[in-house]
């Protein structure tokens, strides 16, 4: 353990393992035993999983004396201190308020102390164990029990909270806890001092604005309010205003007030300040609206010429507002939606009636694509000019495609299974004549065969597949 030696390593995982000496014991219950066997609190180092825990080991003179004298090698230092950068960066690290933490801690512990309920040693022998030992109600196996399920391994806030302050959770168990049965007001609010009782916020607990049993007369929230922390300012809910959340916000009206209390409900959509919910109503209106007895009218914008629209837009009115939507590409200039509301026609385009109808040029008597093998396609406000079929476009004109791929073939690449087997049987045709007739001698017979083939040889040559194969031969690699 620490107290044995300055050198040796101590830490402990919360909820996870704890490291003594050379070996690691898993489980809180391992690690609480640790530091009641006298471990020096001050050495532990909580990590959220044991690989950082391992490069997190050593205390103040373990890692960094460690470094100082050589102990280490480059790559391990290079990993210490990556570990320690990732442990930092871990996902479960998060800072949350410490009454926040503390709050959790204990609901955490009171579900522990209801999952336990009931329970017992489990040893067989119940009556014996609780006689002997103790009741297990009080017990400490409860404790521990409990404790194992009180933080989430990736909580650390709540982790380190219960570390440093473990030995005050096993002083309300064992000793307080019949003197001052409420573990969150002797725990949070008396002892660690993170929490302040409800409507009372900073470090010395003061009323928030409006008393603590109404905090901003229950329109709004204490800032700080159960905290130590805070300003104590009121933030007002929707509808409501003022320091103390007793007036209502521009848009709303008092449905119902008396000295405690205030009830703000919404205005009439156009209004900003009225005594009533309807459109009749209204004191005063919005922006974009027009009081005119006791309701808002809506202010024609685009007819009053009010809107500010693009040279290329139309002006639409809407209830307040307006709003400005591009013209159709047929116009130059519009005074609404369509190719019928052009002020002028936009290049391509032509009227037609009341419309700005697109031009056919490719109609036209004059051909438009002048180019060899050039092709004109309409498209709406313009036309395109096309290569023919066979033809691509290359430097500004259109060429005729190269369809002749025989020239870069070779002796045979087109020949067919087929053909070979046959050139095969002719040719092995050839040799066997050939050799029939020298063994002959001459003899008439043989030759006559040897001729006929040589001649079915030089038929097929002279056939259409026999042309095509010359025609690769004498082209061939």
């Amino acid at each position: 353990m620490a107290g044995s030696g300055s050198s040796q390593l101590t830490a402990v995982l919360p909820g996870g393992a704890c490291w003594e000496g050379s070996s690691w014991r898993c489980g809180r219950s391992h690690g609480a035993h640790c530091s009641r066997s006298g471990a020096e609190r001050g050495g532990w180092r909580c990590c959220p999983d044991e690989a950082l825990a391992r490069l997190l080991l050593p205390r103040s003179t373990g890692l960094v004396n460690d470094m100082a004298r050589g102990r280490l090698s480059g790559l391990q230092e290079v990993c210490a201190l990556l570990g320690a950068l990732l442990f930092l960066l871990h996902p479960g690290i998060s800072k949350q308020e410490p009454c926040q933490t503390c709050r959790h801690l204990v609901n955490n512990f009171k579900k522990g102390l209801e999952k336990t309920a009931g329970q017992n040693f489990g040893g067989g022998n119940t009556a014996w164990e609780e006689e002997k030992l103790a009741k297990y109600e009080a017990s400490e196996t409860r404790l521990l029990e409990v404790m194992e399920t009180v933080c989430d391994k990736s909580n650390f806030d709540c982790n380190r909270m219960l570390e440093q302050n473990e030995e005050l959770v096993e002083t309300w168990w064992f000793k307080k806890q019949q003197q001052y049965p409420d573990l969150l007001k002797w725990l949070c609010f008396d002892t660690l001092k993170v929490c302040c009782p409800p409507g009372t916020f900073g470090p010395d607990c003061l009323s928030c604005v409006g008393g603590s049993e109404k905090p901003c007369n229950g329109n709004g929230r204490c800032d700080g309010d159960g905290t130590r922390a805070g300003s104590g300012h009121c933030e007002c809910y929707h509808g409501y205003g003022g320091p103390f959340c007793m007036d209502c916000n521009v848009g709303f009206y008092e449905a119902s007030r008396n000295e405690t209390h205030l009830v703000c409900s919404e205005c009439f959509k156009s209004c900003s300040k009225c005594t009533g919910p309807t459109d009749s109503e209204c004191v005063l209106c919005k922006k974009g609206w027009l009081l005119h007895e006791n309701k808002c009218l809506d202010i024609d914008e685009c007819g009053t010429e009010m809107a500010r629209c693009r040279a290329n837009q139309f002006c639409v009115n809407t209830d307040g507002s307006y709003e400005c939507r591009d013209c159709d590409k047929a116009c130059i200039g519009c005074m609404g939606s369509g190719a019928a509301r052009c002020k002028r026609c936009n290049i391509g385009y032509q009227r037609d009636g009341v419309k700005c109808l697109d031009v056919d040029e490719c109609a036209a008597e004059e051909p438009v694509c002048k180019g060899y093998h050039e092709s004109c396609v309409n498209n709406d406000g313009g036309y395109q000019c096309v290569c023919e079929k066979g033809y691509s476009r290359k430097d500004s004109m259109c060429v005729e495609d190269n369809t002749d791929d025989t020239s870069e073939k070779g002796f045979f690449d087109d020949i067919t299974d087929d053909e070979v087997v046959v050139l095969q049987q002719m040719f092995f045709g050839v040799v066997v004549c050939a050799l029939a007739t020298l063994a002959a001698k001459g003899d008439m017979v043989f030759t006559t065969i040897f001729i006929g083939a040589v001649a079915a040889m030089a038929g097929y040559w002279m056939s259409e597949k026999g042309d095509r194969l010359l025609d690769g031969f004498m082209k061939g690699r």
